[in-house]
């Protein structure tokens, strides 16, 4: 029964003089995908379908990144524009700056043990310090790293001791990434360890050591032959990068998804310039009517090569000139730089500026048709970035680098008390409490954020010490400051009531209260403006 259910019959002669019927033939349909972005055609043959791992990814394009990143900074003006936003935004004026916060029993701060390691970190901080070569201050170290996230992706800072570290004993030295081989890889060390991209690793990922071509600053160029590498050890170098994939060894250049645009439209810019100035050099061309023109075969037109001698007519204003019988002068009209230049060049700059991860307005230095909204969005977004890095910088870089200085200072005895008593390195547990103050903006509208601010902390939103550290200031700073203004008031017999009226104004119905200014008598200022956003 079964086989007969299966079983193929045998088709149906057709009837003599009469044609078989057509056959009915369902198309064969490709194997369809969900999503549009995993379908393979025409449209999609150049994108790639298999997933490489990070040490793969690496292999391939780190040394191509950085080569064109470290150009285009060069020859760039929006890559150079970048990099100085980087340093500008990260770093700032100050760099990061260090507040101690150690403590007593009592959770009252140290101020004596506080002010004696801010006062040592600030000496050590110096150029001829802090820095091997005894030329770069911390700030301008911490400038140097950044310039190389923007081109390299990563930084490498080797933290050296000893008589070659200075006068503390103790320095930096920043490494160029490029000093370490990315193509440099082992398996199966002794004991399960191996080494990617010039970085030696246990057999559970965690770094051991770092290959180096060379450390010597007297060699110029950065070449090696065979497998003579510098082993460092991994707690002597302090490496961070952005980890874009997991897995990742080895840095990427910030400016890696935009340097195809920067370049591309850098080329343009020059070929539309060139063009300009062909169009501005060349009115035009001179055309001979058939039959007429100049005898090739004269020798009075023909240069000592045997080609034609050009016949020139200088442009002069005002001046009309004769051209021979049978001539006349076609004028050559150029295409760039037209009016679609511009629009070309900001959506350009704008898939840049979304590369970089910063504002166009401030990348491309244009505030044409921008309003106080718009660039306070703009600003404020990018400004959290900034802030997330510097967050990751004072992690993997200013925190590591302060706790391995206050185990040497506090070994050799720098760090001293107002009464020449140096800090016992037996509480080096204590005064590992720090944080580092990073650089922070003036608000696009000073009055409402303010306000704002001052509301918040009148509602208990915020602590005003929150509020001064958001401004980039130390509170303590601050209080002592204010202390010591009402010293020099009061040493200038300036009466108390004066002083507390200057100093506790706003409480007692001034702008932050929202209440109508009082003057000196009590009675409302009639020119006062109850709602300063009225109107608005």
């Amino acid at each position: 029964m079964i086989g007969r259910l299966f079983r193929r019959e045998d088709p149906v002669a057709p009837e003599p003089g009469r044609k078989p019927p057509p056959m009915l033939t369902v198309p064969r349909r490709r194997g369809q995908r969900m999503f549009a972005a995993a379908e393979t055609d025409r449209m999609t043959s150049g994108w790639t379908n298999a997933p490489m791992p990070a040490d793969q990814i690496i292999r391939r394009n780190w040394r191509v990144l950085v080569a064109r990143s470290r150009e285009q900074s060069a020859n760039n003006d929006y890559a150079k524009a970048f990099k100085a936003s980087a340093r500008r935004n990260l770093i700032g004026q100050k760099g990061l700056v260090l507040q101690a916060q150690a403590t007593d029993l009592g959770d009252a701060l140290d101020a004596g043990a506080n002010k004696a390691i801010e006062t040592a970190w600030r000496t050590w901080c110096q150029a001829m310090n802090c820095d091997v070569k005894g030329r770069r201050t911390f700030r301008q170290i911490q400038k140097t790293i950044v310039n190389g996230l923007c081109t390299d992706g990563e930084f490498m800072v080797r933290m050296v001791y000893g008589a070659d570290a200075g006068p503390w004993g103790f320095a930096l030295q920043v490494l160029d990434p490029v000093l370490c081989p990315v193509d440099f890889d082992e398996d199966r060390r002794p004991g399960g360890g191996f080494v990617r991209a010039g970085i030696e690793y246990t057999k559970m990922g965690r770094p051991v050591a770092y290959y180096f071509t060379t450390l010597d600053q007297s060699q110029a160029d950065y070449h090696y032959s065979g497998r003579a590498f510098l082993r460092v050890p991994a707690d002597e170098i302090i490496h961070w990068f952005e980890e874009d994939f997991v897995g990742q060894k080895r840095g990427l250049p910030w400016m890696a998804t935009a340097l195809l645009r920067m370049r591309q439209l850098g080329e343009f810019e020059k070929s539309a310039l060139n063009n300009a100035r062909e169009g501005a050099n060349k009115v035009g061309v001179i055309e001979w009517a058939e039959g007429m023109g100049p005898d090739i075969d004269d020798e009075e037109i023909q240069n000592e090569d045997g080609s034609l001698v050009d016949i020139e007519l200088e442009s002069e204003s005002g001046v009309y000139h004769q051209l021979p019988a049978g001539a006349r002068l076609k004028r050559v009209e150029t295409g760039y730089p037209n009016g679609e230049m511009q629009v070309f060049s900001k959506h350009m700059l704008r898939g840049v500026a979304t590369g970089l991860g910063v504002a166009y307005n401030d990348l491309a230095n244009d505030l044409e048709g921008v309003n106080l909204s718009s660039i306070r969005h703009g600003v404020l977004s990018e400004r959290d970035q900034w802030m997330e890095l510097q967050e990751s910088l004072i992690e993997a870089f200013a925190l590591p680098i302060y706790e391995r200085w206050l185990a040497h200072a506090l070994l050799q005895q720098k760090i001293t008390l107002q009464n020449g008593s140096p800090l016992p390195a037996g509480k080096r547990s204590k005064f590992l409490a720090v944080t580092f103050q990073a650089r922070r903006w003036q608000w696009i509208d000073p009055a409402k954020d303010v306000k704002a601010d001052t509301d918040a902390v009148d509602n208990l939103f915020k602590s005003r010490g929150q509020v001064i550290r958001e401004r980039g200031r130390d509170p303590r700073e601050v209080y002592a400051e204010i202390a010591a203004d009402i010293a020099a008031m009061r040493e200038a017999k300036i009466p108390e009531n004066v002083i507390e009226a200057l100093i506790t104004a706003k409480s007692k119905g001034g702008q932050g209260s929202g209440q109508p200014a009082k003057t000196g008598t009590g009675e409302t200022d009639p020119d006062a403006d109850p709602d300063p956003d009225k109107g608005e």
